[in-house]
C-alpha cells in the first residue's frame, strides 16, 4: 500500500551534472524541485577521480567533490534533494505519477529526468579494483593524462574506433583489443584506425586481466584462436564497449532508440509526454560531457518553467 501522495511542481529523477544543473535553474525559478539522486548519487562523476576539463576549476577537481559542490548549489535555492530511487512511473494523465523504492508515491505537474548512464564493463574483478587508477570509460575525459604512453583500449564500434584515435593523437602507443576477427564499426572509422601508425589492431583477443596493484602495469591478453596468452605493457586501460542509458522504467512510456537512450524533440529537452523533460546522458549518446549534461539540465529547467506557466501551476 502506498503512503500519503506527495505533490510537487516539479520532480527530478537522477542526479549527476544534469540534474543538479536543473535542479538549481529550477529552485532559482521558485520551482520548489524535489530530487530523488537515485542508485548512484553524483551519477559516474563519482567514479572519476581527476576532472581536468570542466570550466572553471583551473586548477581540476575530483569528481565526487565536484558532485558535492553542485549539491550544496542546488540545495542552497531550496532543493529537496532525497537518497532514493525511482522504481516506476505512470504517466497517463497531466499530473505525473511515480513511486519511490516502489512504496513512496509522488505526483508531479513536471518531471525532469537525468537519470545519466553507465558505461559497460567486462566484469572482471581487476578492472573494478583498479577503475580511476589507469582504466577508463572515457577517453575524451582521461586521455590527457596518457600523455606520450602506451594503452591499451577495448572495443570493436564506432566509439571505440573514435576513442582509439583520439587517443593515438595523445599517446605514443595505442593497442586496439577486438574479440573477433572484424570491427563492428562503420568502414570509414575502421580504416581510419587501420591507417593511424601508433595504433596496432590485435584482432581475436580479449582481456584475461588487468596488471598491476595500485595502477595499470599492463593487460594479459588471450588469443580466442590459439588460446596463446600475451602481456602488453601499459599505464592506461580503457573499455569502449558501449553505454546503457538507465531508462528501463520509462520503457513503454517514452520514445527511445533501440540502445534505450531518450528521444526528444530537436533543440528541446521535450519528451513526447507533455511535461516530461529529459537531460543529460539519458538523453545523449554522442556527447556524454559533465559540461553538456549540465547545458541539457538547464535546458529542461527552463522548458519545465514554460511548461509550468502555460499549464497555470507557475
Amino acid at each position: 500500500m502506498s503512503e500519503k501522495v506527495e505533490h510537487v511542481k516539479c520532480l527530478i529523477i537522477g542526479s549527476g551534472p544534469a540534474g543538479y544543473t536543473a535542479a538549481i535553474y529550477a529552485a532559482r525559478a521558485d520551482m520548489a524541485p524535489l530530487m530523488y539522486q537515485g542508485l548512484q548519487p553524483g551519477g559516474q562523476l563519482t567514479i572519476t577521480n581527476d576532472v581536468e576539463n570542466y570550466p572553471g576549476y583551473p586548477d581540476g577537481i575530483n569528481g565526487p567533490q565536484m558532485m558535492i559542490d553542485f549539491q550544496k548549489q542546488a540545495e542552497r535555492f531550496g532543493t529537496d534533494v532525497r537518497f532514493g530511487l525511482v522504481t516506476k512511473v505512470d504517466f497517463t494523465g497531466p499530473i505525473h505519477r511515480v513511486w519511490v523504492d516502489e512504496k513512496t508515491e509522488i505526483t508531479a505537474d513536471s518531471i525532469i529526468i537525468s537519470t545519466g548512464a553507465a558505461a559497460k564493463w567486462l566484469g572482471i574483478e581487476s578492472e573494478q579494483r583498479l577503475n580511476g587508477f589507469g582504466v577508463s570509460a572515457c577517453a575524451v575525459c582521461d586521455g590527457f593524462f596518457y600523455k606520450n604512453q602506451d594503452v591499451v583500449i577495448v572495443g570493436a564500434g564506432d566509439t571505440a574506433a573514435e576513442e582509439a584515435t583520439y587517443l593515438s593523437k595523445l599517446c605514443k602507443k595505442v593497442t586496439m583489443l577486438v574479440r573477433k576477427d572484424e570491427f563492428r564499426a562503420s568502414k570509414i572509422m575502421a580504416d581510419r584506425v587501420l591507417n593511424t601508425p601508433n595504433i596496432e589492431v590485435m584482432f581475436n583477443h580479449e582481456t584475461v586481466e588487468v596488471l598491476g596493484e595500485k595502477a595499470v602495469e599492463g593487460v594479459l591478453a588471450k588469443n580466442n584462436k590459439t588460446g596463446e596468452e600475451i602481456t602488453i605493457a601499459c599505464t592506461g586501460f580503457f573499455v569502449a564497449i558501449g553505454h546503457k542509458p538507465n531508462t528501463d522504467i520509462f520503457k513503454g512510456w517514452l520514445d527511445m532508440d533501440q540502445t534505450g537512450y531518450l528521444i526528444v524533440e530537436p533543440g528541446t529537452s521535450k519528451t513526447k509526454i507533455p511535461g516530461v523533460f529529459a537531460s543529460g546522458d539519458a538523453a545523449d549518446k554522442v556527447y556524454r560531457q559533465a559540461v553538456t549534461a549540465a547545458g541539457t539540465g538547464c535546458m529542461a529547467a527552463l522548458d519545465a518553467e514554460r511548461y509550468l506557466t502555460e499549464i497555470g501551476k507557475h
